[in-house]
C-alpha cells in the first residue's frame, strides 16, 4: 500500500516474560531516535502483550500519543484490547504498572485466527466463557459444545463476547464496582500464571490459568455465596474437559496465596474476590479465609 506518509515498524520478543518497563525503554528510545512527536499514531498489531505493553507505551510517550489496537488472537481480540487498560508487569506481579485510557480505534478481523495455534485459541475461550459466567448465561451454555459450531457461529459468539465486555466497561470506565465483575478468576488466575511464568515447564498461558482460577473461585462461591452444586461441577467439568487439568503441587498453595496478596482489587491488606451466585450474576469485593482458598486447591487437584 503506497503512502506519503512515514512508517516505521518495531518489534518485541512475544512472551508475557517480556511485557515489561525493560522492553518500554527500548521503545521509548526507539520512538525518540525515529523523532516520533505527539501526532505520531501507534498501532499494535499482535496479541494481548502487544496491545497490553503498547497502549502503555503510547500513553506515556510525551504524555500520550494516539493509539490503534488491531488484536491478532482471540484472547487480545475479546479481551486485552478492549476496555482500555494498559500496562505491564513489575517482576512476578502481573499489570502492577499501568493506565487506562482507550484506543483511538479497535480494528477487530477474525481471519488472523486462522494461523492461530490451538493452544492460544483455547487460552482466548477462556475469557468468552468467563463473560458468560458473570454476564450472560445464554453465552456461557452456547460456548458448552463447541464441536458442533461452524466458523459462522464463531464469528457471532465472539461478537457477543466483545459486546458484553464493551457495556461493561461503558458503565464503568475506571473500574470502580460493575467492571470488577470482569475480574472473576483473576485474582487465583493471575496468582498463578505469575507463579509458574518463570518455571517453563508448568508455564501457563492467561487463559489456562484463569480456567484454573475460575473453578478455584467457583468453589469459593459454592462455599460463601451458595453457587449450587450442580453448577460448580458443571463448570468444572466444562473447563478440565475443554483447558485439561495440570495439578498444582501442595508445595505451591502458600508462594501463589503470597502473591495474590498484591492484586490490584485488595483493600487494606485484605484479598479481595469476584464470585458467582449463580451462573450470570456476581457479587464484587467478597473475602475468602486461608482455609477455604487452600480447600479450593484441593477440590481442583482431585
Amino acid at each position: 500500500m503506497e503512502t506519503e506518509t512515514r512508517i516505521e515498524v518495531l518489534e518485541i520478543e512475544s512472551g508475557e516474560q517480556h511485557k515489561n518497563l525493560y522492553t518500554c525503554t527500548s521503545l521509548w528510545n526507539a520512538l525518540s531516535e525515529l523523532g516520533a512527536d505527539r501526532k505520531s499514531l501507534m498501532i499494535n498489531l499482535g496479541g494481548g502483550v502487544v496491545t497490553d505493553l503498547g497502549g502503555f507505551v503510547a500513553c506515556c510517550y510525551q504524555r500520550g500519543i494516539d493509539f490503534i489496537n488491531i488484536p491478532t488472537t482471540l484472547l487480545s481480540i475479546v479481551d486485552a484490547s478492549i476496555g482500555g487498560k494498559n500496562g505491564v508487569d513489575l517482576g512476578a506481579l502481573k499489570n502492577q504498572i499501568g493506565i487506562i485510557k482507550t484506543p483511538t480505534m479497535v480494528l477487530i478481523d477474525t481471519s488472523f485466527l486462522g494461523s492461530l495455534p490451538q493452544r492460544d485459541m483455547r487460552s482466548g475461550l477462556a475469557e468468552m466463557i468467563k463473560h458468560g459466567l458473570i454476564n450472560n448465561p445464554k453465552h456461557y451454555k452456547d460456548l458448552q459444545d463447541l464441536s458442533k459450531l461452524t466458523l459462522e457461529d464463531l464469528d457471532r459468539l465472539i461478537f457477543d463476547s466483545i459486546l458484553i465486555k464493551k457495556e461493561i466497561v461503558e458503565q464503568d470506565p475506571t473500574e470502580q464496582n460493575l467492571r470488577k465483575t470482569l475480574n472473576f478468576g483473576h485474582t487465583l488466575g493471575h496468582a498463578i500464571e505469575s507463579y509458574y511464568l518463570n518455571q517453563p515447564e508448568k508455564a501457563l498461558l492467561h487463559g489456562e490459568a484463569i480456567t484454573i482460577g475460575m473453578i478455584l473461585e467457583s468453589y469459593l462461591s459454592h462455599k460463601i455465596l451458595g453457587l449450587d452444586t450442580e453448577s460448580l461441577n458443571e463448570i468444572k467439568s466444562l473447563l478440565i474437559k475443554t483447558f485439561g487439568h495440570p495439578k498444582i503441587e501442595t508445595s505451591d498453595f502458600e508462594n501463589i496465596i503470597e502473591l495474590m496478596k498484591h492484586d490490584k482489587k485488595n483493600e487494606n491488606g485484605v484479598i479481595k474476590f469476584v464470585l458467582l451466585e449463580k451462573i450470570g450474576n456476581c457479587k464484587i469485593n467478597q473475602e475468602a479465609s486461608r482455609e477455604l482458598i487452600i480447600n479450593s486447591f484441593e477440590f481442583y487437584n482431585n
